[in-house]
């Protein structure tokens, strides 16, 4: 069996596992409210019925997640470049994710100097969404998730910092992989497809943009670190935009 073979066959295994998870789930409270619907009182068919909505929610972000995943590989995949002020596109988000973790907050520093980036905005939007969830997702309750921005270099640079359990080097880059689910207590609680990041890290990447990941120890006695990703989109010139827009519409 050859490479191409066997990633397919991961994959179709991987996905195949992941799906079974929240659908086993689904299958069980539904029929567990229809065989004994009038022995179970209200406050178990709200607490059956909210498993239902969140492991359909899992359901279908993992689903968007495949499709993505299936877009990337395409040769078809399209992007539309578009000059973007990232203030708007980061509040909006920021409001999303904190409508679904409403015991954590976030912070946002704006550069008011900032230039525009050259991005395409739908693929801009997915990646700020998948790395402020993450942040989110992976952080206790009640901590902060920071977001920032500055100028380095010639490139924008966004930054999203939270607390979690620390990650080690070695692992910097194995988190960007597809599938990879760095093991420790809190991601064992925490459910997840490990393809989140590696959405996010190709789509930077196509936009020419680079993204890394440091892990910092905490010195509060917590065995926290903290976890920052950093984006870096290149600054582009008027000339540089008309010729990205040329090689676009070839």
């Amino acid at each position: 069996m050859d490479n191409t073979e066997q990633n397919y066959e991961d994959f179709i295994s991987t996905v195949s596992h992941e799906l079974r998870t929240p659908l086993t789930s689904i299958r069980g409270f539904s029929q567990t409210m229809l065989s004994s619907w009038d022995k179970l009182d209200d406050d178990s068919k709200k607490k059956f019925i909210k498993i239902i909505e969140e492991q359909s929610n899992r359901l279908i972000h993992l689903v968007e997640n495949m499709l993505s995943v299936t877009k990337l590989q395409s040769a078809n995949s399209t992007f539309v470049y578009n000059e973007l002020n990232i203030k708007s596109p980061i509040e909006q988000i920021i409001a999303l994710v904190k409508n679904q973790y409403k015991d954590r907050n976030f912070e946002f520093s704006y550069n008011k100097n900032l230039p525009n980036i050259f991005v395409d905005k739908d693929k801009f939007q997915q990646i700020m969404t998948n790395l402020i969830e993450n942040s989110a997702k992976y952080s206790p309750e009640n901590s902060t998730i920071k977001i920032e921005t500055s100028i380095e270099n010639n490139n924008i640079a966004i930054k999203v910092i939270n607390k979690g359990i620390g990650i080690d080097s070695k692992d910097y880059d194995k988190i960007f992989t597809k599938f990879s689910r760095i093991d420790n207590p809190l991601t064992r609680k925490v459910q997840g497809s490990g393809l989140g990041l590696y959405i996010t890290k190709n789509l930077v990447e196509k936009m020419c943009g680079k993204i890394s990941v440091t892990s910092t120890p905490i010195c509060d006695n917590s065995n926290l670190s903290q976890i920052t990703f950093k984006i870096l989109f290149p600054i582009r010139n008027i000339e540089e935009q008309a010729r990205i827009k040329c090689n676009q519409s070839h």
